[in-house]
């Protein structure tokens, strides 16, 4: 098959982080790939940077050789920040100072996974839109006000390209060569790679919900997707039905008929779950965490969360920071 003639050369730069997403990683480089493979006059680079040119541990014990020197790469059109778990540690000053020096020189810059949290901590996503994993937005939208964190797959906005993590940068790479090199090269990719569709940005990140209930039990998702938009401020499951237009008595029995769940208990896990990711991922006090998700008092709170996670909220984050076993030694959700 035949692709577009011109020559749509892409130079992509993936600046690896102490322990990236391995999965977001592959899933944006492998379009690349595949581009020239398929493509006729196609010619896409990509090369993988560390500011010290050392392979850099993903979080899945496994590093990606080779690796060169971030100061060494030129002539890129865009370069990646890819991020993972504590990406927070990432946010040293020299990478800081070279992701600016970037964005001066006008070249374009992404993220995956969590690697927004890194541009936006060098003041490179303000009054941009873009995209991080779901588990972070809570988080980081009341650290970074200038920033507009959306719920989508990913976002291109102007010379900004961001995708939420998992397979999301699959579907951003595959966006991204239809603009540049033609849909029909975009649609063959997808071919080679078994998609079912190439996803756009207006898909959403998560749907567990919807997955759980199906796409009939609409009045389940907006009673839901209300919850989650009033965590700090609770409503009333009176204030819950009435804004799904059902009677409190109706809405009950579909949250146990389909959820096997009251809606006062999804609620509270749902509130408890912002908790912890505010915890894990923030300096909030305890105090602050416990008014941001809609509790009276921290004792109340504490007992909630014990009562969920087998721990109170004082001891989230010393957990969190017990050293994690090597590679070779971690069980399967690692």
């Amino acid at each position: 098959m035949n692709f577009a003639d011109r020559k749509a050369a892409l130079r992509v730069g993936f600046l690896a982080v102490p322990n990236y997403s391995m999965i977001a990683f592959a899933n944006a480089v492998e379009p690349l790939r595949m581009a020239n493979r398929l493509g006729r006059n196609t010619s896409c680079a990509w090369s993988i940077l560390s500011l010290t040119g050392q392979p850099v541990q993903a979080s899945n014990g496994l590093a990606v050789v080779p690796t060169i020197p971030a100061a060494d790469a030129a002539n890129l059109d865009m370069v990646f920040v890819c991020g993972g778990v504590d990406v927070h540690k990432a946010c040293n000053e020299t990478t800081i100072a070279y992701l600016r020096r970037l964005s001066r020189q006008n070249v374009a810059l992404g993220a995956l996974c969590t690697g927004s949290y890194v541009l936006a901590r060098a003041g490179l996503l303000d009054d941009y839109r873009c995209a991080i994993h779901w588990e972070n937005i809570a988080a980081v939208r009341s650290e970074f006000p200038r920033v507009h964190f959306s719920t989508e797959l990913f976002v291109i906005d102007r010379d900004r390209y961001t995708a939420s993590g998992g397979t999301a940068p699959l579907d951003l790479m595959l966006n991204l060569i239809a603009h540049r090199m033609g849909n029909d090269l975009s649609v063959a990719i997808s071919e080679e790679f078994i998609l079912e569709r190439i996803r756009s940005a207006q898909d959403q990140q998560r749907i567990p919900l919807l997955a759980r209930v199906g796409a009939k039990q609409q009045k389940i998702i907006e009673a839901a997707s209300f919850m989650e938009a009033n965590v700090e401020e609770t409503m009333s499951l009176d204030a819950v039905a009435e804004h799904v237009g059902l009677s409190r008595r109706h809405l009950e029995r579909l949250f146990k008929q389909h959820l096997d769940c009251h809606p006062a208990r999804y609620y509270l896990e749902l509130r408890l779950s912002r908790a912890r990711q505010l915890l894990l991922q923030t300096d909030m006090s305890i105090i602050e965490v416990t008014l941001s998700c809609g509790f009276q008092s921290p004792p109340h709170f504490s007992k909630c969360y014990k009562d969920m996670f087998g721990h109170p909220p004082s001891a989230e984050r010393r957990l969190a920071q017990r050293p994690r076993p090597a590679a070779g030694e971690r069980g399967h959700h690692a």
